[in-house]
C-alpha cells in the first residue's frame, strides 16, 4: 500500500502573532512553526499502518525551504520519504492542485490530510484533492480500517458518529480521535539519525495560479474591562444593559 500524507507548515499556537505591510502579510519573524496538529494525527495512523498493511509512508508539503525542518522531523518519526513541492502556499486552490499534479504521477491508495489547519482553518485542502482526482473522502475521519482493498472508515456528524465503506483510492481528513495525543509519537534518537539517512526531495512546482488571496489581517478587539455589579443592585444593571451596553 501506498500512503500519501499531506503536511501543513503551521503557528505555534503559543506564538506572538503580527503583521506586516499594511496588515496584509503575516509575519514569520520570530515564530516557532509545527506541524499541524490534524496532519500529525494522520502521520501517526500512517506509521501504524507501515506493518498492519504493509505500506510505504510519503509525506509532502508545499511551501519553502523553512518548512524542511517539519519534513525531517515526519521522517524522524517514521515516513520513508519526504517531498516539498517548491512555492508558497497562497489558497486551498493552488496548493491542493499542485499536491494533485504529484498524484496524477505517483499514484497513492491513500490520501491522509488534516481535516483542517490550525492557523486558516479552511478545512478545503482534503476536499479538493478528492474532487480533482475523482477519489472517495471521508472527513472529521476518528478511525480507519483498510482490509483487502476495503476501508471502513467512522467519522464524527452532528451529534454521533457515522461508519461508512468505501474502496480505495481514498482520501481522509484526519483528526483527533483517528489517534490520540498520547499516541503522538516522539522522535527519539534513533530516528532522527535514520532520518538524515532518508530521502528529502524538493520537486519544481507548476506555478498553478491563486484563486484567492489575503487581503487584510485584524487583530481580535482587545475584551473590554469587566463591571462588576452586587446582587442588589438591580437597577443598576437595567441602567447599564440599557444605556451603555445598549443591548434592551
Amino acid at each position: 500500500m501506498n500512503i500519501l500524507v499531506c503536511i501543513s507548515n503551521v503557528p505555534d499556537t503559543t506564538s506572538k502573532i503580527n503583521f506586516i505591510d499594511n496588515d496584509s502579510k503575516f509575519d514569520k519573524n520570530g515564530v516557532q512553526f509545527i506541524i499541524n496538529p490534524n496532519d500529525e494525527f494522520g502521520l501517526t495512523k500512517a506509521i501504524w499502518m507501515k506493518d498492519s498493511n504493509n505500506a510505504d509512508v510519503t509525506v509532502l508539503t508545499v511551501g519553502d525551504s523553512s518548512a524542511d525542518a517539519i519534513l525531517r522531523k515526519c521522517l524522524a518519526i517514521g515516513a520513508d520519504k519526504a517531498i516539498r513541492i517548491d512555492c508558497e502556499a497562497i489558497d486551498a486552490s493552488s496548493v491542493s492542485k499542485e499536491i494533485v499534479e504529484h498524484c496524477n504521477e505517483v499514484k497513492y491508495d491513500l490520501v491522509i490530510c488534516g481535516r483542517e489547519s490550525i492557523d486558516y482553518n479552511g478545512g478545503l485542502v482534503p476536499g479538493l484533492i478528492a474532487g480533482y482526482l475523482d477519489y472517495n473522502f471521508v472527513t472529521n475521519c476518528v478511525s480507519l480500517n483498510i482490509e483487502n482493498g476495503k476501508a471502513k472508515c467512522s467519522r464524527e456528524i452532528s451529534g454521533g458518529i457515522e461508519v461508512t465503506e468505501s474502496d480505495l483510492p481514498l482520501v481522509i481528513g484526519a483528526q483527533k480521535g483517528l489517534v490520540e495525543e498520547s499516541d503522538l509519537i516522539i522522535p527519539n534518537m534513533r530516528g532522527i539519525m535514520m532520518a538524515r539517512q532518508k530521502p528529502l526531495e524538493v520537486l519544481s512546482a507548476k506555478n498553478i495560479k491563486a484563486r484567492a488571496i489575503d487581503k487584510k489581517y485584524f487583530k481580535p478587539q482587545e475584551k473590554a474591562e469587566v463591571k462588576l455589579i452586587k446582587p442588589d443592585e438591580l437597577d443598576k444593571l437595567i441602567d447599564l444593559l440599557e444605556n451603555e451596553a445598549k443591548v434592551i
